[in-house]
C-alpha cells in the first residue's frame, strides 16, 4: 500500500477544506487510518483516526469540526475541515497501521494547509 494525500490548499479563518488520501492498495484490511499534522518547529500529532468498522477518535482540539471518513471500496480515506482556525495551519499526512516493507507505519506524503486570518 502507498498514500498520497491531496487537497490541502490556502484558505481563511472559518473556511472549510476537504483533505483526500488515495491508496494504492487495498485497505480494507487495515484496521487504523489516520491523519496526522505538524506545524513548524511542533512535533507530528494524530489529528484523527479511524477504525475499519468506522469508529473514529478525534484529538480535543478538532473535535466538533473535523470529521474523518474511510471508504473501503475506493481505497479513500478523507478529513473534512470546518471552522478552521489559524491553529490548524500545518501540513497534514496520512497514515495506514500497515506494514511498510520494513517497519510498521505507513505514511503519505504531506498536504500542505494554510489558514490565514
Amino acid at each position: 500500500v502507498q498514500l498520497q494525500a491531496s487537497g490541502g490548499g490556502a484558505v481563511q479563518a472559518g473556511g472549510s477544506l476537504r483533505l483526500s488520501c488515495a491508496a494504492s492498495g487495498i485497505i480494507s484490511s487495515v484496521n487504523n487510518m489516520a491523519w496526522y499534522r505538524e506545524a513548524p518547529g511542533k512535533q507530528r500529532e494524530m489529528v484523527a483516526v479511524i477504525t475499519n468498522d468506522g469508529i473514529a477518535t478525534y484529538a480535543d482540539f478538532v473535535k466538533g469540526r473535523f470529521t474523518i471518513s474511510r471508504d473501503n471500496g475506493r481505497n479513500m480515506i478523507y478529513l473534512q475541515m470546518n471552522s478552521l482556525k489559524r491553529e490548524d495551519a500545518a501540513v497534514y499526512f496520512c497514515h495506514a497501521d500497515t506494514w511498510n516493507g520494513s517497519n510498521w507505519g505507513l505514511w503519505g506524503q504531506g498536504t500542505q494547509v494554510t489558514v490565514s486570518s
